[in-house]
């Protein structure tokens, strides 16, 4: 883990406190108020460089701590030791709630009787590819990670089941790594035996961030977009109502509006 500092300012030694950071889900622009007040106030902010990198308009006169994937517990320690006499930030990419810091530094911290935390919510990958594509999670939906890392791809596969059984529309979030190219084409085999061919599918990547680009298909035709997906992509299967709007270049699904007025 590498420190640096890039400043000698401190904060006052006297305060205390741990920012748990939703940093949102690329452009410091999309970050929140609250989220920016954080960073400003803390002394220290520790994060994985990649989610530091989005970030170093922020980071004059900070002392950054550095880290990288893997070393999550290590990191959330730290900053607990840090924020006995010092304020503190620990950054999440998105919200820190989802697939994020939050949970770890609650479960490290409930070790220590650490209770100066606050956690502050951030715009998330799943809203803010939504908004990219138009509005295809208007309705109910459910978030699902294929990363095996943490989760058993076996238990995966029963949540894929089970949303694309109940007709959610399904957001798949980390859908392939360079080790990890087959979870996805076996998610999506999953989830046509529940949903038709032509439900539409919004694809992501690179949200508020340099190169972002989105595509608009179709379950049935997704394989010929397979190759076009990354960890920087979000993936969004629409339900039985989705429907593709606007010349194929955004997804709506109808909240019920239509069911109930003329307009």
């Amino acid at each position: 883990m590498q420190s640096q500092n890039n400043n000698n300012n401190n904060n006052n030694s006297n305060n205390n406190k741990l920012y748990v950071v939703g940093i949102g889900p690329g452009s410091v622009q999309d970050m929140t108020i609250r989220a920016q007040k954080a960073l400003e106030a803390s002394e220290y902010i520790l994060g994985n460089s990649t989610y530091l990198d989005q970030i170093a308009p922020l980071l004059d006169g900070k002392k950054v701590i550095r880290s990288y994937m893997g070393a999550e517990v290590e990191r959330a320690q730290k900053a607990l030791e840090l924020a006995e006499n010092s304020i503190v930030s620990i950054i999440s990419g998105g919200d820190a709630n989802i697939y994020g810091m939050a949970g770890l530094v609650l479960e490290v911290a409930e070790k220590k009787e650490q209770t100066n935390i606050e956690i502050i919510p951030g715009v998330t990958a799943i809203t803010a590819s939504a908004a990219c594509l138009g509005a295809p999670i208007t309705a109910d939906f459910a978030v699902i990670s294929l990363s095996d890392l943490l989760t058993p791809w076996e238990i995966i596969k029963e949540r894929l089941y089970a949303a694309a059984r109940a007709d959610f529309v399904i957001a798949l979030y980390n859908p392939k790594s360079r080790k990890r190219t087959g979870h996805l084409k076996e998610a999506i085999q999953i989830i046509s035996q529940e949903k038709k061919p032509q439900t539409p599918v919004g694809i992501a990547q690179n949200v508020t961030r340099e190169g972002e680009h989105t595509i608009v298909t179709t379950l049935g035709e997704f394989m010929k977009f397979y190759d076009d997906v990354d960890m920087r992509t979000t993936i969004l299967i629409g339900n039985r109502e989705s429907r593709i709007w606007n010349n194929a270049d955004r997804v709506i699904t109808p909240r019920g509006y239509h069911k109930k007025y003329d307009y």
